[in-house]
């Protein structure tokens, strides 16, 4: 059978952080299955229709990648996303999916970085691997956050860094628990004023870029108006090696499944 690899991804219409971070991903698939045909999708069609209308770049929604691979004669397809949590993209990832496994004779699918106990371990040290802290300061990590209830990897996240011995490590999100509030009231118990911020999330887009680090209304500037000096680390988790490693190791592991993993999948069960 001809093999595929769908890679897919919330997307970003910033070409700097997508160069770093999917664009390198997608190579890192390329050279590591040979063999296998390597193609992307986002599930963002808001960046879908931006990406066309400013950068006139077409990416391919799930749906539309799969047809594409049925069309060129892949037949088993093993499905990567580059999402953070089992949450609503991935669940809509899934449901497109299962709407369209009789183009296939085997789709099997990856996880998400954070789906088990030794992913957040292994996502945790390959992040601290390469960001250089001073003792006195704090690194406070940005999470996209969810209204979904996996929303509480960002709390087992955070714990799991104290457990590991990275105390100075606090983790909040833009839009859902815990929030900026929650993280500058575990400032103020931990006494120290510098402050690092960074994104835990695969791309230094529009969050990172306004939302943590905008010099209005954002994280930066609440920071250091409650007198912390704050540094930005701009740069996405998709930039580590470390974190791409784990997303090629979840490759390998879908595709030593025998069979597919995507027919008994429940909505909101993630896989």
């Amino acid at each position: 059978m001809k093999k595929g690899i769908l890679m897919v991804s919330f997307g970003t219409s910033h070409l700097d952080t997508m160069e770093k971070t999917i664009n390198v991903i997608e190579r890192e698939a390329f050279q590591r299955f040979d063999g296998c045909r390597v193609y992307r999708a986002f599930t963002s069609r808001m960046i879908i229709r931006k990406l066309k209308r400013t950068e006139n770049m077409a990416v391919d929604t799930v749906e539309e990648a799969l047809r594409r691979m049925a069309s060129d004669g892949i037949e088993d397809v093993v499905v990567q996303p580059t999402h953070i949590i089992n949450g609503i993209e991935n669940d809509r990832m899934m449901e497109d999916l299962m709407e369209n496994l009789s183009l296939f004779q085997r789709i099997r699918v990856g996880k998400p970085l954070l789906s088990s106990v030794e992913d957040y371990k292994k996502s945790i040290h390959a992040v601290m691997s390469e960001v250089e802290l001073q003792d006195d300061e704090m690194l406070v990590f940005m999470g996209h956050g969810t209204d979904h209830h996996a929303n509480s990897a960002y709390p087992t996240l955070e714990y799991t860094f104290h457990a590991l011995g990275y105390n100075q490590v606090l983790v909040g999100t833009v839009e859902s628990f815990p929030e900026l509030k929650n993280v500058m009231a575990k400032l103020e118990i931990a006494e120290k004023k510098n402050v690092a911020l960074m994104p835990f999330m695969l791309v230094a887009g529009d969050h990172a870029r306004n939302d943590m680090a905008g010099e209005d209304d954002s994280w930066k500037s609440e920071l250091e108006d409650a007198g912390y000096k704050v540094r930005v680390i701009m740069r996405g988790l998709g930039e580590l090696e470390g974190i791409r490693r784990i997303f090629l190791e979840h490759i390998e592991e879908a595709m030593e499944k025998g069979a597919d993993n995507v027919r008994g999948w429940n909505k909101g069960a993630g896989i």
